[in-house]
Formats: C-alpha cells, sequence, structure tokens
C-alpha cells in the first residue's frame, strides 16, 4: 500500500497511551512510523485523510461468522465473505465448520487457511467437536488446532451429549484448546421457530423457550467446572443465561460469552410481518431480553459482539416462516446496530476489537510507532445506505437491506494493504 497520513483523528484503545488523544498517524509500507499532534509530509505520494470527527482503532474481529466454503460457496465464499468483513471494519474473522464438509480435519482447516493466505482479513477456522457435527464423535481437535484452528465449535448445532461434551472441554484443555458452546437443548426447543412468549401466542407459532438455552449453559459451566476448562459461550439470548455466566465469573470459572448484534435491537415482535430475515438461531427474544443483554454488555458481563453472518439464498428465505433457514448476514451492519443499540465508542472498540481477540488469546493490535497496521477508521455519525450496490456479500438476507443506516466504516488497513468503503 502506499504512504497515508491520517489527520486530527481520535484513537479509541483502552490502555493506549494515546487512548482518548487527537493524533495524525503517518503509515509507510503497513507500518505506523510516526504518531503526533501535527505530521506534516513533504512528499506528495503520501495520501493525506481528513480523520476529523473520526475514530481510529484495532481493526474489527468477528468470533462468529459463517462463509459457507468448503461446499456451500453459492452462500458465500471466502472471496465474498472477507469482502463483506473489510466493509464492515474486521481485519479478521473466525468462521464456524458450517459447512459441507464440515471443518472437521486437518485437510479442511488447511485449505481455509490457504486459501485466505494473503488478504487483507485475516481469517481463523474454527474446527468442528464432532465429527460431521452429529454430536456422537469427537473429531481430530488436535489434528485442527496444529494446523491453524483457533477454537472448536459444532458451528449452529448444539453438543446434546452431555458426555461428548464433557470429554471436548478436558482434551482441548490438554493443548490450551476452547470449547464453543452453542446452548440449545434440542428437547426443550422442540424444532420451533420463534421466541416463546405473548408474541408466538398471537401469531400461533410454536416457542422455544428462553429455559432451552439457559438449561444448556448450566449444564456446559456444570462441566467446565468439572474437567477445569475453559468455555466460551456464542450467541447467547437470554437474561437468564447471563446471570448464570454472571455467577460462574464470579466464582473463578474460565468462562466468556458473546452476543450477536441483531439481538441487542430486533425482538420477537419483529416477527409479527412473518419476514423471514428475522428468522435467527436462537430466536430473537423480548425488548426485556434485549435491554437485559445490551446492560450485560455494558457491564461486562458479556464479553463480545459478533455478527452471526449467516448468509442464506434467496430460495432459503423468500419462502413461509416456518420453512426458512435461520440467518441474517451481519459483518456489514455490526457497527450501525451497536450505535442504534446505545454503545458508546469505547464500549464498541471493546466489544468489537479488544475482547474477541483476548478470547481467542490473539495479540491485539497497538497503535504505537513501530507496530504494524492493523487498524479502522469509523465515524459514528455518518450515514449510508445498505443496498445492492453497498452489500458486498453473495446473499440479501438482512432485514437491513435497503434502509439508511447511522454508523459508518471508512476504512481499514491490515497485511500492507487498505481497503476504503466508497
Amino acid at each position: 500500500m502506499k504512504s497515508l497520513l491520517i489527520t486530527a483523528v481520535k484513537v479509541i484503545l483502552p490502555g493506549n497511551e494515546f487512548h482518548q488523544q487527537v493524533v495524525d498517524v503517518l503509515i509507510e509500507k503497513g507500518k505506523i512510523m510516526q504518531i503526533a499532534n501535527s505530521i506534516k509530509v513533504a512528499d506528495k505520494n503520501v495520501e493525506t485523510i481528513d480523520g476529523t470527527g473520526k475514530i481510529l482503532s484495532p481493526g474489527f474481529f468477528d468470533l462468529h461468522a459463517n462463509f459457507g466454503e468448503p461446499g456451500l460457496e453459492t452462500k458465500e465464499d471466502l472471496v465474498t465473505g472477507t469482502a463483506a468483513a473489510a466493509a464492515g471494519g474486521f481485519t479478521g474473522v473466525a468462521v464456524m465448520p458450517n459447512t459441507q464438509p464440515a471443518i472437521q480435519s486437518r485437510a479442511e482447516v488447511a485449505l481455509v487457511v490457504n486459501t485466505a493466505k494473503g488478504n487483507i482479513v485475516d481469517v481463523h477456522p474454527i474446527g468442528a467437536i464432532s465429527k460431521n457435527r452429529e454430536g456422537k464423535e469427537l473429531a481430530e481437535l488436535y489434528d485442527m488446532r496444529q494446523n491453524g484452528a483457533v477454537a472448536f465449535s459444532d458451528g449452529n448445532k448444539s453438543v446434546q451429549q452431555a458426555g461428548l461434551m464433557s470429554r471436548a472441554l478436558l482434551y482441548a484443555k490438554g493443548f490450551g484448546g476452547l470449547i464453543f458452546s452453542h446452548a440449545e437443548d434440542e428437547s426443550m426447543a422442540g424444532g420451533n421457530k420463534m421466541n416463546e412468549g405473548a408474541m408466538s401466542t398471537y401469531l400461533g407459532m410454536k416457542g422455544i423457550p428462553n429455559l432451552a438455552e439457559s438449561l444448556m449453559v448450566s449444564r456446559d459451566l456444570y462441566l467446565a467446572e468439572y474437567t477445569d476448562a475453559p468455555i466460551h459461550f456464542a450467541s447467547i439470548s437470554t437474561p437468564e443465561a447471563v446471570d448464570l455466566i454472571k455467577k460462574a465469573k464470579a466464582k473463578g470459572l474460565r468462562v466468556t460469552c458473546d452476543v450477536a448484534a441483531h439481538q441487542l435491537v430486533f425482538t420477537d415482535e419483529d416477527v409479527a410481518g412473518f419476514d423471514s430475515n428475522y428468522k435467527v438461531s436462537p430466536p430473537l427474544r423480548t425488548k426485556t431480553d434485549a435491554k437485559a443483554l445490551i446492560k450485560a454488555l455494558k457491564d461486562g458481563i458479556i464479553d463480545a459482539v459478533v455478527s452471526q453472518h449467516t448468509p442464506q439464498e434467496v430460495e432459503f428465505k423468500n419462502v413461509e416462516f416456518h420453512i426458512a433457514k435461520n440467518g441474517i448476514i451481519g459483518l456489514q451492519t455490526v457497527l450501525p446496530l451497536l450505535v442504534r443499540a446505545g454503545l458508546n465508542e469505547e464500549q464498541i472498540v471493546n466489544c468489537l476489537a479488544v475482547r474477541p481477540r483476548q478470547i481467542l488469546g490473539i495479540e491485539v493490535p497497538q497503535i504505537q510507532v513501530g507496530a504494524l497496521a492493523n487498524l479502522v477508521l469509523f465515524d459514528l455519525t455518518k450515514s449510508w445506505t445498505f443496498d445492492e450496490k453497498s452489500n458486498k456479500s453473495k446473499s440479501k438476507n438482512s432485514p437491513l437491506f435497503g434502509q439508511t443506516l447511522q454508523g459508518a466504516v471508512e476504512m481499514i488497513i491490515n497485511n500492507n494493504q487498505l481497503t476504503k468503503n466508497d
């Protein structure tokens, strides 16, 4: 990338010497060369970007994206997935094993790692806990870890066998691996399609109770305590789960969790129009639940926010609600949803850039002279339209499609590359 000077930009990175300061930042050959109150450059080849009113932070990192490759490239491949990630401010993504075949051995992990090599967005595969994500037999966890898997999950499937989950926690602990739990008791969820409550009764649809999640969170916390292993809960959606995790943290258990951005803003009331773009797993809960999730995020009980980017072809979404597939494309709309949820700049950077990397044991990029530039420049007040022109994904299953949103990513820098949003 060419040399770049970002002027009068506000740095947000808790603990950094320039945190909350307005500075100029000079970047050359992908490295931060100078940070000062004012930088003058004589070289006309240096591109200058006015950072007035904008924020500079480490690039965002998503703990939960679905890209489809290998096998489901019609939904999303690594090229379009990373393009959507870059447009959303993400310089790193962890991709779930919801593929065909599942990311369940060194072969699939190596495929993802090698295909994504050299991209502006760092792609980190999450390996399957069980073979074919069936919840019956452990997959090759250690082999996958050796080839680049950063964690293990059965993706959008919950491990129903307590014995298998216990063995996974114990085995992964032995080599420093981390298990992600998708917490849903299938016998309680019953294959139902939305949140159980007043709205499901009004619509005449069978619901999934909050208990389906909190039962599984409770079980997995007991297993993590029994095995003395770390555990991460992916995309929690209920105050009951938050309360259990809060108590577990107070006891000293090594537990972390994240929430999908759409769970903070959308609720089961949005399902009233039977728009299948609001059909997700876990289902959208009540307004009270969403408020509790936002509070838990601000209080630090919920560690991170994820996109839960789940692209689907039109034939899987443009159908009746009860047979439509779950999922929202979310990589490009996380920032606007957090603005809408009322998070401030420091909370946004913490839950999108800092904590996700800390959960995986990945070094948080620093904003200091000599550091490699891994940065996002964004504006919390700027508006943009999410439509055919701005959408980088192969799919367009989002309830925000066609809307004007507040909170815009201007550009990202990583791996000596730069991508701007028009």
